[in-house]
């Protein structure tokens, strides 16, 4: 109850506020399609309605709330990151169940459960369909006590299907991509059953298409009584991405919430996750001497990198969000040495070594990555420190060791005149620039713990890292 009265509050104060990004500009098309979204995946009813005497936007209190769901910037317009989620393809199963107030448990009262295949994809053999179909009862039965069992002819706890458009549950499909299948939740009739969406092209092994295994595990969830997960890597988060399915291994959040309905499995039961010695310790905020690798701002929220995670808050905020950069950027390298975002196309760029990604939302631009030359610098750079856009001059710097660079957007080329010596043009700096952003009109230079505020080229003062990022 205290996470949804706080929703409504986060939501009101969206609708209070003219501050957030521009919408996007979106054509007829995108507009009913966001509009249909809300209303199959959010429950809006009316795009406006009237409330003690004023209109009242719904469409923008639904928005708001897919945004924080999908822990995108809570704006409660449609801007074009949230048209970019909107447009992946994912599962048919509303999103709101996590919002409900007081959630209903759905789970069988029994462990032993029946499944039937009714009808076959042409995509595939039949063998791989079977072959991928048991695999996905797997994924639960390894976790659980529960046990699946396929009957070939009545009806089954869990009977499975394929269809197109209008298939027969009230619930049309909309063609290729959008949503991929639905299923229901445990109950009598139609609870239990899932059906996939015949207009898709479902794949065995091959990460193009849309996997079948993958598909069918997380809907399978949602039969045996699970609503969808925030968690971006979960199984049951709501948005499709492939993942090497023959070294699949079931989620940490997806076992614990399977298992808070069902127990664990006493035949078979999960082995305590060993430390990696090789994975890098995920780095303490409260530290004072830690080096962050990157600082950005990303659409008005700061986000700091360190050893392959990141956190986002808002400035001056002590709330804050971690991520696993995979997580956020799935085709992002696991570790960064800059990041900025581009005003002029919306776009956030990581640099690694000597390659360069951008990234609209958490998809890679085609054609990403690209090498540093691409961007002009020479071939003997190689590795940016740090990166920023300046908003006075409408230039993107990039700081290499003592030594700086400015590269036009707007003509795609570095200016005439640089590399500069630091002290050139930021007069106190010490040593190399080891992440840089800039805000409200402030330039921030970090050269490790500490960070250097820069204000009409004239240092101001020097802070220490946790400024920003507070523990």
């Amino acid at each position: 109850m205290k996470a949804f009265y706080q929703l409504c509050i986060l939501i009101a104060l969206v609708l209070s506020t003219q501050s957030g990004p521009i919408p996007a500009v979106m054509d007829k098309e995108e507009e009913d399609m966001a509009k249909d979204y809300l209303k199959k995946l959010y429950n809006m009813k009316e795009e406006t309605r009237r409330t003690f005497g004023r209109t009242v936007s719904e469409m923008s209190e639904k928005l708001a709330e897919m945004q924080n769901f999908f822990e995108l910037t809570v704006t409660g317009t449609l801007d074009n990151e949230t048209l970019e989620v909107m447009k992946k393809p994912r599962c048919g199963v509303p999103d709101v169940a996590s919002y409900a107030a007081a959630p209903v448990d759905y789970k069988w009262a029994t462990n032993k459960l029946t499944y039937r295949i009714e009808n076959y994809t042409p995509d595939m053999s039949q063998a791989e369909v079977d072959n991928s179909i048991v695999r996905a009862f797997k994924v639960w039965s390894d976790v659980t006590p529960l046990k699946f069992t396929r009957i070939y002819s009545g009806v089954a706890d869990i009977m499975i299907s394929f269809g197109a458009r209008v298939h027969g549950d009230g619930y049309p499909f909309d063609g290729p991509s959008g949503t991929l299948a639905h299923a229901f939740f445990p109950s009598s009739g139609i609870g239990g059953d899932a059906h996939f969406d015949e207009d898709e092209t479902f794949t065995f092994a091959s990460q193009y298409g849309i996997n079948l295994f993958l598909v069918a595990a997380h809907e399978f969830g949602h039969a045996l009584g699970l609503d969808h997960s925030r968690v971006r890597n979960a199984l049951m988060f709501p948005t499709y991405s492939y993942r090497d399915v023959k070294t699949f291994v079931l989620p940490q959040d997806d076992i614990q919430r399977i298992q808070a309905l069902y127990g664990s499995n006493s035949d078979k039961p999960v082995a305590p996750e060993k430390p990696d010695p090789t994975r890098p310790v995920t780095p303490d905020t409260c530290d004072s001497n830690m080096v962050l690798d990157a600082v950005m701002m990303r659409r008005g929220e700061m986000f700091f990198f360190k050893n392959g995670v990141f956190w986002r808050s808002r400035p001056f905020s002590n709330q804050k969000v971690q991520h696993q950069i995979k997580n956020f950027w799935p085709e992002a390298p696991e570790n960064i040495d800059a990041a900025y975002e581009s005003p002029s196309n919306g776009l956030s760029y990581i640099f690694k070594g000597q390659k360069v990604w951008a990234f609209s939302g958490s998809s890679v631009v085609n054609g990403y990555p690209k090498p540093l030359s691409s961007l002009g610098l020479p071939t003997t750079v190689t590795k940016i420190n740090a990166a920023l856009y300046d908003q006075n001059s409408r230039k993107t710097l990039f700081f290499v060791d003592n030594i700086y660079y400015s590269y036009n957007e707007a003509l795609r080329r570095m200016d005439r005149g640089y590399p500069k010596r630091l002290e050139q043009g930021f007069r106190g700096m010490p040593g190399k620039v080891t992440a840089a952003f800039q805000y409200r009109g402030y330039t921030y230079l970090y050269n490790g713990p500490r960070i250097y505020e820069f204000g009409n080229a004239r240092l101001m003062r020097v802070l220490n890292n946790r400024y920003f990022l507070r523990c």
